[in-house]
């Protein structure tokens, strides 16, 4: 997809719009064609007779930045001079002899946002739902005049949460009325006729003698270097150092106060030279891939049935959350069944107030019992119960006798064998169901294909990402994490403290501490799934009686042996178990590709972006995993 700027006459104003021929669902890129047809333009502008420039994107798009499919195997001299590029030539949009104006009509991203920057003014349409500078979350840096200019336009606070904060919080983006308030436009406009009302305003800033704000800004050296220690503070907490990306980002950021604007783009070349090819970024953006690009377009065979009717078996927490999605996203009745009255009333309760809050109507769709009334019509019944095999396997056998012709049975289980409780398939979804992104597909010898593609088009509608796992104890997440904890527990067993074993996970820029996602996985589930684990491979999940201990309520840690070992040996065993236990599951085909791991691992179990995963960062070290 070639992507142009593209000039015509707007009266007075020279109107431009960036474009690549496609409809919105293939956003407009800078790659070295559009960066090359913006210099045909500048020289036509600079050339020209105007009194201003409007510059736009296609319809729902103004453009979403650089062209990351460039980005991969480059060389240090070649990330040099695609920055160079970007600042020779947004310098001379920014040096252009009459008024610019951005007029930011919908996502703008990254080197979209650096472009629309170095106009004199912005607008912005109530529209826009997705803008910001989502670099860090690739293990990069806004390179394009982004870590310069951003500062001097809505100071310290702002550019540390646009261009670190919100990318290191799972990539949030501003809506074009949070953009407005931070600073980066000059006016918030409905979208019916945003063109028109862009044009006019550039208009009467051109009869007005308006000048930009940009050029009366400037930084408070020590306002900036606070905000920048308190936010180097929170990337401690969050990489702990793992990954570079964001500390170059705030260097940048708090030398954008002391330098001139030549001296920090000459900084963020050389910054960009050193990152981009490195291991992290490269990570980051295979990691990039798989999840918005491959895993999306994966599709098993069959055609999906009809659902418009939801049963959920089970009103505890996991059920209500799936129940509340379910109701939320695909807008159909849903019924929970549980043993209880009053467990099932205060789950249905929970289920209104959460889908209704936003339309009233969904409250009335959801009902409980605890029976099988509601369950006979309904298309697709999701068993979410207590984690023991003959309590499942006597609710699908009750199942089997009263749901109706090609209803889909599934299961949520963590990690029980599907093909023995009688179920379709899995969909094992994870907690806290509404941010977790996976549902693990977990597919036996006998599921129908019609049945994994019904559940697989579900995911879908809820917004979840789908992986295809061979029925297979712990599927995939939790075979790895499992793997991951026997190493922790077998640690703290020989005398490491809570804090060595947390230690030594948190370096590798994962997200939460093992101690507190324990905590939140709950004990119980964790030592259920070491005991099927155990049961499949006991020579790699030795029962832990640490793990039972803290499963029954107990804190005591049961030390076999005082023999410690250092963080660094923890984390290298974490590591090798982790690469063993993966090229395991590989070579048995639960998934077919290394990717489909780091897959599941990204977005089941948050291992960061510039791990890739993790089977790029195994691979780096030695590991010989199959592809």
């Amino acid at each position: 997809m070639r992507s142009e700027f593209k000039l015509q006459r707007a009266g007075e104003f020279a109107l431009v719009t960036l474009d690549n021929g496609e409809d919105w669902t293939k956003p407009t890129t800078l790659g070295e064609s559009a960066l090359e047809s913006l210099a045909t333009l500048l020289d036509e502008l600079e050339g020209g007779d105007w009194a201003g420039l409007v510059l736009t994107g296609k319809p729902f798009v103004f453009c979403v930045g650089a062209d990351i499919d460039q980005f991969p195997d480059v060389t240090p001299e070649r990330a040099r001079a695609g920055s160079r590029a970007g600042h020779e030539l947004f310098g001379r949009l920014a040096a252009l002899p009459f008024p610019t104006l951005a007029a930011i009509n919908g996502a703008c991203l990254g080197g979209g946002l650096e472009l629309a920057l170095h106009c004199d003014f912005r607008t912005i349409s109530t529209a826009v739902r997705h803008l910001g500078c989502p670099e860090v979350f690739l293990g990069l840096f806004p390179a394009w005049g982004g870590t310069q200019v951003v500062p001097r336009l809505v100071g310290p606070e702002a550019a540390v949460k646009v261009l670190v904060d919100n990318p290191l919080a799972q990539n949030r983006m501003l809506d074009g009325k949070s953009a407005y308030e931070l600073g980066f436009a000059d006016a918030l406009l409905q979208p019916v006729e945003f063109l028109d009302d862009s044009i006019a305003l550039l208009s009467s800033h051109l009869r007005d003698g308006v000048r930009p704000r940009s050029e009366s800004v400037t930084i408070d050296p020590e306002a900036m270097a606070e905000a920048v220690r308190r936010a180097r503070a929170r990337v401690d907490d969050q990489v702990h150092g793992a990954a570079p990306g964001p500390y170059v980002t705030l260097d940048l950021i708090e030398g954008s106060a002391r330098w001139s604007a030549e001296e920090g783009y000459r900084a963020e070349e050389d910054a960009i030279a050193e990152l981009l090819p490195g291991p992290h970024a490269q990570a980051s953006l295979y990691a990039f891939n798989l999840v918005e690009r491959r895993a999306k377009k994966q599709r098993p065979p069959g055609e999906p049935r009809p659902v418009e009717k939801v049963g959920i078996v089970g009103a505890g927490l996991m059920a209500s959350q799936i129940a509340a999605l379910a109701l939320r996203r695909l807008e159909v009745p849903v019924v929970l069944k549980d043993v209880s009255q009053e467990i099932v009333d205060a789950a249905v309760e929970r289920v209104r107030v959460e889908a209704g809050a936003r339309k009233p109507f969904l409250a009335t769709i959801v009902s409980g019992t605890t029976g099988w009334d509601g369950f006979e019509d309904c298309d697709l019944i999701l068993e979410a119960v207590v984690e023991q095999l003959p309590v499942k396997q006597r609710v699908f056998a009750e199942l089997r006798a009263l749901a109706k012709p090609g209803a889909v049975l599934a299961t949520n289980t963590s990690s029980l064998p599907v093909g023995e409780m009688g179920a379709d398939l899995g969909m094992h979804f994870f907690n806290p169901v509404a941010i977790m992104p996976l549902v693990e597909l977990v597919v036996t010898p006998d599921t129908p294909e019609d049945a994994l593609a019904t559940a697989a088009a579900v995911t879908r509608k809820l917004r979840k990402t789908g992986v295809v796992v061979k029925d297979s104890p712990g599927f995939v997440v939790n075979r790895v994490l499992t793997r991951l904890t026997s190493v922790l527990m077998d640690a703290l067993e020989h005398g490491n403290t809570t804090e060595e074993t947390d230690e030594a996970i948190l370096r590798l820029g994962l997200p939460m501490a093992p101690s507190v996602l324990l905590q939140m996985v709950g004990p119980k589930v964790a030592y259920h799934t070491l005991e099927t684990m155990h049961a499949a491979f006991p020579d790699r999940f030795p029962l832990s009686p640490t793990l039972g201990n803290f499963a029954e309520g107990k804190d005591e840690v049961v030390v076999v042996e005082d023999d410690p070992r250092t963080v660094e040996e923890i984390t290298d065993a974490v590591l090798d178990a982790m690469a063993d236990e993966i090229e395991r599951l590989l070579e048995e085909g639960v998934v077919p590709d290394a990717a489909d791991v780091d897959t599941c691992l990204l977005l089941g179990a948050g291992f960061p972006f510039f791990l890739g995963g993790i089977t790029p960062h195994l691979r780096a070290r030695g590991a010989s995993l199959p592809a």
